[in-house]
Parts: structure tokens; sequence; C-alpha cells
């Protein structure tokens, strides 16, 4: 009986460790703790199109949806729309803000086209 007791305290020990550590390196925690903070987080699951990524930058939540297409040489992401998730944060943002956070979804998206829904939408289209 004691050695059982031993092996389920370890075993507690131990799941108790290991959600911890998933706990820690849980990216949507990172994201939402960036959110808070004002700080640039990028949350993608590049493997999977299907799920939608999401970007805080500069207290603004966007959230984009990914299509597949073809290329020339292969089925990629071609489209891309993002929209933020309370425009009343947009206060402050700049052109330079949107061209930064395009950059860097080309980044993992190079074959895409980004279109941005309103509001943002119509300031990207002023020149």
């Amino acid at each position: 009986m004691v050695h059982i007791l031993r092996l389920l305290i370890i075993a507690l020990i131990i799941y108790l460790f290991y959600k911890i550590l998933r706990y820690l390196f849980d990216p949507k925690r990172k994201l939402d703790e960036a959110y808070e903070k004002d700080q640039y987080y990028y949350y993608d699951d590049i493997k999977n199109v299907r799920k939608n990524f999401f970007i805080t930058y500069k207290g603004a939540m966007f959230e984009g949806e990914k299509y597949l297409g073809t290329t020339e040489q292969a089925f990629e992401v071609v489209s891309i729309f993002i929209w933020i998730k309370d425009p009343s944060k947009l206060q402050g943002f700049t052109k330079e803000d949107f061209y930064f956070l395009q950059k860097e979804i080309l980044m993992n998206y190079p074959d895409a086209t980004i279109n941005w829904k309103s509001p943002i939408e119509q300031l990207m289209k002023e020149e």
C-alpha cells in the first residue's frame, strides 16, 4: 500500500510539472499577455490554413483569415483578410504601422495579397 501511495504522489508531481510547463509555453497565453502590455505578438499555426491568426500591436488585437489557392508552383495561402476586434483601439495608428504588420505577415505568406477590412481599408486606399 505504501508503494502505491508513493507512485501516486510521484505521478501527481510529474503531472503538475507537465501542466505548469505547458501553461508557461502556451502561445495563446503569450498573446493575451502581450495584448495586456500593448506589445507586438504574432500568433499563428502556419501549417493549418483553416485556423485564423492573431496579431496584437500597440494595444490592438487583429485577426486574419487565410485562404488557400494556387500559385505557379504549389497550393499556398494566396489571400488574407484582416480586421480589428475593437475599432476604437485604432487611435494613433498610422499607415506605417499597417505596412509593418503587412511585412510581418508576408514573411510567412509571401504569395498572399492582404486585404484590410473597414475602417483600415479606407486609410490604406487614401494616397
